[in-house]
């Protein structure tokens, strides 16, 4: 099937297609960028002057399912990822059964060819049950296609397993994406520690409770020479250290989320849970110095760490709601009105940390629209705002501290590997 999409402002994060508008599309894959054209084609898709970047990509996406359909499933949550703009999510292993051993990773796989919209990569846990003791089978998932392994939700805080687990990263070419938390500093602390948890008379998570598994990391990374992935950063101390590791020529890469770079603990509405999220909600100067790791290239990646959750988990005390917001929806909307719109970077930079670099990462064939590319493509509305309406979500989880707010930047369209998966009514 040919599919010509016309009247583009095309947006690629390395080429600049000023004189050029028209992307026909053929078998799923990028056959021809043109600037006017007189191609058949089975579909003729106008874009109206809309902006059309890469399908983004999302590196951190717990999708629920299976074990907890109540909070997400495989088809709402890829539907709620096509609407923002995703046109292929990796989804963690927190499900029940884990993602730890290959029975549980084919009954994913069947789910996932049966109700997935979009492309969903399984991520594995790093440990039997994700409890940190005892290494999981990685060459028998490895062998199941499954190369990258986060025990999500839990840190791998055992240097033996973390070196374990790491040189084997470096022989077979593994991803092994890190939740840094060191549970003792966090000692039963909600929300960011400082003038509101004070406030609020809620207990606090200190900075120093990331930064510490963050350094230790990089020290077993630079021993071993292993690439190693932090995930959802949120404080100046641990952009810090990463710079600095890169600098010394560590293999480190990391990730930061939209709310952490929007929000801070002084926005923090209280008993409204739905600002409760882990990492939490940092200063107004963590989330400055997140703005300029994204400038100065020090962050490589923005992920969503999507968090769907039934209204049951969400309840207004503080102590018994549970971490995560649902940020598929909102995720792109968010980066381009807080970051783009404020001149902290530039949308075809907001575009690498979306699409290119984790293409790279993930080492497929998206992240940019060229010839010979995936036909993953989303179409923006850069000029239209909207007030985000948690009922309106198609997703589940209905959590998001982003009700009520304007954003900017709509999407109009999603079309992953050829295919239309969205469409603004």
């Amino acid at each position: 099937m040919k599919i010509l999409l016309k009247n583009c402002n095309i947006i690629d994060p390395l080429i600049d297609y000023k004189d050029k508008n028209q992307i026909l599309i053929e078998n799923g894959i990028i056959e021809k960028i043109l600037y006017e054209s007189d191609e058949i084609a089975d579909l003729i898709i106008d874009g109206k002057g809309k902006a059309v970047t890469p399908g983004f990509i999302d590196m951190h996406c717990p999708l629920r399912e299976p074990g907890f359909e109540y909070k997400e499933t495989i088809k709402a949550g890829t539907m709620a990822a096509a609407k923002g703009g995703y046109t292929t999510v990796c989804c963690m292993p927190n499900t029940n059964p884990i993602i730890d051993n290959v029975n549980s990773l084919k009954k994913l796989k069947e789910i996932v060819c049966k109700d997935a919209i979009i492309d969903v990569i399984p991520i594995g846990a790093v440990t039997v049950g994700q409890k940190g003791i005892k290494l999981v089978d990685l060459d028998k998932m490895l062998e199941n296609g499954v190369w990258m392994f986060s025990d999500d939700g839990n840190p791998v805080w055992n240097e033996e397993i973390m070196e374990e687990c790491l040189s084997m990263a470096k022989t077979k070419n593994l991803l092994i994406i890190d939740h840094c938390e060191d549970l003792d500093l966090v000692s039963g602390g909600v929300i960011n520690e400082g003038s509101v948890s004070k406030r609020l008379g809620l207990r606090g998570i200190s900075n120093a409770s990331e930064v510490v598994p963050i350094k230790r990391n990089i020290k077993i990374a630079q021993r071993i020479g292993a690439p190693v992935h932090i995930a959802h950063i949120s404080t100046q101390e641990s952009l810090n250290a990463i710079k600095e590791a890169k600098e010394r020529g560590i293999q480190i890469t990391c990730e930061v989320m939209p709310h952490h770079i929007s929000l801070c603990d002084e926005d923090i509405v209280d008993e409204n849970t739905d600002f409760k999220v882990n990492p939490p909600l940092r200063s107004k100067i963590d989330v400055e110095a997140l703005r300029a790791g994204l400038s100065e290239g020090i962050i490589d990646v923005i992920a969503t760490d999507h968090a769907p959750h039934n209204y049951m988990d969400k309840p207004g005390d503080f102590y018994k709601a549970a971490n995560g917001i649902s940020g598929l929806e909102t995720a792109f909307s968010i980066c381009y009105t807080y970051l783009v719109r404020n001149k902290y970077i530039t949308l075809r930079e907001l575009i690498k940390f979306m699409c290119l670099n984790p293409a790279k990462l993930l080492n497929i064939n998206k992240g940019r629209i060229k010839e010979g590319y995936v036909a993953d493509l989303t179409v923006t509305d850069l000029e239209r705002n909207f007030i985000v309406n948690k009922n309106d979500f198609v997703s589940k989880g209905k959590n998001t501290p982003f009700h009520g707010k304007k954003l900017w930047a709509e999407v109009q369209m999603t079309i992953g590997s050829g295919e239309l998966v969205y469409r603004k009514e």
